[in-house]
């Protein structure tokens, strides 16, 4: 794994996630591209309004989004935040002519089953130039969306029709974000959850 250093230092230009956009797409055709693709979580497709994007995620986007998740599990199994991992859930609204499908999301509280769409959506932000995921998801309602970028996790509120960039997450408070991002550079996830488990006790 990269250290912590030479993320913050990354170049993002598009060299590593394989990323196709498409214009003149309509919302049949975006939804005969899912009916092909089936229930593979790879490759993801966004629309945006009759743009498609088509992306192949690298080797490190999908460790680190991995890891990122591992980590927030790990927080919340440490604390007693009640939770649900959705992966890649396709989130998609015909009538806003929009649809995404996050790196990794989260349906948090006691009755899951009721959520249409995720409380928390995380993106790793790899490589740059994509669709805009923040104008997608404000339509599609999802409460938070929290970017990560260069080594670092920013989370954005919903409100009302629009982002906004905070501090810290409203809905999971108690996490620190620059906390959780520190272990990104362990060899395993195993030494990262490990690690990041002790210093949530060492906080208590």
């Amino acid at each position: 794994m990269y250290a912590l250093a030479e993320l913050e230092r990354r170049d993002d230009r598009p060299v590593e996630d394989q990323v196709v956009q498409l214009s003149g797409v309509t919302w049949a055709d975006y939804e005969r591209f899912l009916e092909i693709r089936g229930e593979r979580s790879v490759p993801r497709l966004t629309y945006l309004e009759g743009v498609l994007e088509i992306m192949s995620p690298s080797r490190d986007h999908e460790q680190i989004k991995s890891l990122l998740g591992c980590l927030f599990e790990a927080f919340c199994l440490e604390t007693g935040v009640r939770f649900v991992p959705l992966g890649s859930w396709t989130l998609k609204e015909k009538k806003e002519e929009r649809g995404a499908e996050p790196d990794e999301c989260y349906v948090l509280g006691d009755e899951p089953d009721k959520a249409t769409r995720p409380d928390i959506a995380i993106e790793v932000v790899w490589t740059s130039g994509r669709l805009d995921k923040l104008e997608i998801y404000r339509k599609l309602g999802v409460r938070e969306v929290w970017y990560w970028k260069k080594g670092r996790l920013t989370p954005h509120a919903l409100r009302g029709e629009h982002y906004q960039e905070i501090t810290r997450s409203e809905l999971v408070p108690d996490l620190d974000l620059e906390l959780l991002v520190s272990f990104l550079d362990r060899p395993t996830a195993y030494d990262a959850i490990q690690d990041f488990r002790k210093a949530l006790a060492a906080r208590r």
